[in-house]
């Protein structure tokens, strides 16, 4: 039996295939929007199938305009709950599908409560796929969790504990680069992608460097697309950004902000970071990384989080 079509008139709403051609939406996002967030099929049809009905289908695209907007996946799915139901007035039908009568009493899918952590099978396989270098499942699991869950809580749940798993494997074997750095390259391609999706503003721009001789970019281009889901513009000067083309920058944008990121001890020195230059309108300096050594120079923020940065970034920004 074909899951995307009604199979009777009686039969309630519509399955996933229908909803994701309809909508544009990839059906392993729907069901990751279904697990976290709580929308999913609400309705069952007389033989027991999951069925979206057509205040589901609603939220769903909701959900998506809200994200396309700039809106965080976790605001837009409160948003687009909080849509009233819609009983007795049928979706249009998907492409290729019956319109099929919509039952009363529907029962609205509960909102699962947000910040957990990623199922352990997921991190696990993400990490396999790193492991077997197939690129391809690397891509889809970053890009799915992405858009389903946003920066922040990728980065935390599930980019932070696949790559510790892969580095555990590399100390067990002696071998496992090769697999960290595709899981790397893999999700810094997807971060550049986001990062690079804000509209042109007249706001000032918030700048993002690695410090003096650190190749370690990576978290660089996270905290960029965090900021982009929230509308902000950055400029990302990359690893090995010399401090002297750090402060023509500076001079040259006047941004709202600047991060550096340390991760190697060696490339912590504090003291050049007192020497950046004063710029008007004043921004603030932001460091992140452990690789800081001794205390920050008056004035400086340290934060240790990608949360804590995108929040320090954005408290200077209201």
């Amino acid at each position: 039996m074909d899951e995307d079509t009604p199979v009777s008139e009686e039969e309630a709403g519509f399955g996933i295939g229908a909803v994701s051609r309809r909508l544009g939406i990839p059906a392993p996002t729907l069901r990751t929007w279904n697990l976290r967030y709580g929308l999913g099929p609400s309705r069952r049809s007389p033989g027991g199938h999951r069925r979206y009905g057509s205040a589901d289908v609603r939220r769903l695209a909701e959900m998506k305009r809200l994200i396309a907007t700039g809106l965080v996946p976790a605001e837009a799915a409160r948003l687009a709950l909080a849509l009233p139901d819609t009983p007795d007035t049928p979706a249009a039908p998907p492409s290729g599908a019956r319109p099929a009568a919509v039952p009363s009493g529907g029962r609205r899918t509960p909102r699962p409560s947000g910040g957990r952590p990623a199922p352990r099978q997921v991190v696990a396989a993400l990490a396999r796929a790193a492991v077997m270098l197939d690129g391809r499942a690397v891509a889809a699991l970053v890009e799915e969790t992405l858009a389903a869950q946003g920066v922040v809580w990728t980065w935390e749940h599930l980019f932070l504990p696949a790559l510790d798993a892969v580095c555990r494997g590399q100390d067990a074997t002696g071998s496992g680069i090769d697999a960290e750095h595709l899981l790397s390259g893999h999700l810094q391609a997807a971060l550049h992608r986001l990062a690079g999706d804000v509209p042109p503003r007249p706001d000032r721009p918030v700048l993002l460097a690695c410090a003096e001789e650190e190749q370690h970019s990576l978290p660089v281009h996270a905290l960029a697309a965090a900021l982009a889901e929230r509308g902000v513009q950055t400029r990302v000067l990359g690893a090995r950004t010399p401090y002297a083309a750090l402060a023509h920058a500076m001079r040259r944008l006047a941004p709202a902000a600047v991060f550096v990121w340390s991760q190697r001890a060696e490339t912590g020195d504090t003291a050049p970071l007192a020497a950046l230059p004063q710029v008007r309108p004043a921004c603030r300096i932001v460091v992140g990384g452990r690789g800081w050594q001794g205390a920050v120079p008056a004035g400086v923020v340290r934060v240790s989080t990608l949360p804590d940065a995108v929040a320090c970034v954005m408290s200077t920004l209201i």
